[in-house]
């Protein structure tokens, strides 16, 4: 028993030294009868009940309080079972199944890390290279425009030089997003339907008018738009990971979705991730809510959700729907260099290399603030698709520790020196309507306290 505890501890006291450092982007943003079938060979799962009381109390206190209807954590260390720690019920709506491992979650931008992880597979099969040029891709990149008056017109000159593979792992292309692009660049974005995201059944009705309906003609739009700045010299949040996915179709020789479901999820046994949830898993499917007041508002109801219907193209940079298990499987091949349970998905220089820095030389990233979920940190790097601490911060991240959020309040990291890695899920606008990123490493902190004490 005491070894047993021992064993704990240490696995919690892992968890707890690791802060979330999830970012997030902001966006306006099923029914089955009888009880739902047991997924195959489950990984064992220890309950937050049992292990991890103070994570419990906090999550269970969100839902008794009304803040989210339900949440679902997945915790681990190394290969010791996965913690699972869950409160509520999937939505509000009578009758909605409590959140539980298997629950599924609109991850919006924590699709990026997977794009960029299958990016990073076709660099190690040497189909492409960090600074290789996209238009080696996709030809109408081969002569961009920078704006010169970005407040006022789209007046433009030529690029210092071209967009690479680098670039758009770590949104340094120049290229700009709906989210956060001003001006006249925003109202061309708006009328060619430069809009890789999906919110609720009406908005996509209005989006669909004008958003183009394959990856390929997505780029071709995007490559008539000027950049707001040369390729290579400034961090700016943008539409480089689902650009990227029209890249990774020219480079493997088939199509994105196949490319990522072929060589990620059906290796690692990532069997409910998805870009259009089927029928006969809707009945998984959460709510996503948003806030009126201190009120949650459904905003996409599971039962009638716009992630039920195929989406125009499959967004590389916030398209997809994903179980906490299938997230931490990921995580756990990520934590592990590239393998999971015997399946090799990359090597391990790969893996390490894609959570390394891999910004242009002379470009820094300072995290992002208030309005997208994020939070500002000392010392950021940014990887590919994710965001890379470069020292330890004491008391909380290892270097080296590499994640990213979702605009829906998810939360995703992996801290490859200690070997450990957390996942969030939740489904509500705006990501940072409470302060999860702070409250649950504390929440882990005191749970270490409670074994140490034996």
């Amino acid at each position: 028993m005491r070894t047993a505890y021992r064993l704990a501890a240490t696995a919690v006291m892992a968890l707890a030294a690791t802060v979330a450092i999830g970012q997030a982007q902001r966006r306006p943003p099923m029914t089955v009868q009888g009880d739902p079938p047991k997924p195959a060979s489950p990984p064992v799962a220890i309950s937050g009940s049992t292990l991890l009381p103070a994570t419990q109390a906090l999550f269970d206190g969100y839902v008794r309080s009304a803040k989210m209807p339900g949440i679902v954590g997945a915790f681990g260390v190394g290969d010791l079972p996965t913690q699972f720690v869950t409160a509520g019920r999937q939505g509000l709506e009578p009758g909605q199944r409590a959140a539980d491992a298997d629950t599924l979650w609109r991850v919006y931008s924590m699709t990026k890390p997977v794009t960029g992880m299958a990016a990073m597979m076709l660099v190690e099969d040497g189909k492409m290279a960090l600074d290789q040029p996209i238009a080696d891709f996709l030809p109408a990149f081969r002569r961009m425009t920078v704006l010169t008056d970005p407040d006022g017109s789209l007046a433009s000159r030529p690029a210092a030089r071209p967009i690479t593979i680098r670039h758009l792992l770590t949104h340094t292309a120049g290229l700009g997003y709906n989210i956060v692009t001003k001006g006249p660049l925003l109202k061309e974005y708006e009328r060619l339907g430069i809009l890789p995201g999906t919110v609720n059944v009406a908005v996509e009705a209005q989006a669909r008018k004008v958003r183009p309906t394959s990856l390929q003609a997505f780029a071709a739009r995007v490559a008539t738009l000027p950049l707001i700045a040369d390729p290579g010299t400034k961090w700016s949040y943008s539409i480089g990971l689902d650009l990227m996915g029209a890249v990774i179709e020219k480079a493997s020789g088939m199509s994105f979705e196949r490319f990522v479901q072929t060589r990620i999820f059906t290796p690692l046994k990532m069997n409910h991730s998805y870009w259009q949830v089927p029928r006969d898993r809707q009945a998984w499917l959460a709510t996503n809510y948003t806030f009126v007041g201190d009120r949650l508002i459904p905003l996409d109801p599971a039962a009638t959700s716009t992630f039920l219907d195929a989406p125009s193209f499959p967004y590389g940079g916030a398209g997809l729907v994903m179980s906490a298990r299938d997230y931490d499987r990921f995580l756990h091949m990520l934590q592990n260099e590239g393998q999971l349970d015997g399946a090799r998905v990359m090597k391990a220089e790969t893996a390490r290399l894609a959570m390394s820095n891999l910004l242009p030389q002379g470009v820094f990233f300072t995290g992002i603030g208030g309005g997208t979920g994020g939070t500002q940190a000392a010392a950021l790097g940014f990887g590919a698709g994710g965001s890379v601490y470069l020292v330890d911060r004491p008391g909380g991240s290892g270097k080296g520790t590499y994640g990213w959020g979702g605009a829906a309040g998810t939360i995703a990291w992996v801290d490859r020196g200690r070997r450990m890695r957390g996942t969030v899920m939740v489904n509500y606008f705006p990501a940072e309507r409470w302060p999860t990123r702070a409250e649950i490493p504390a929440a882990l902190a005191k749970d270490a306290g409670r074994f140490t004490a034996r």
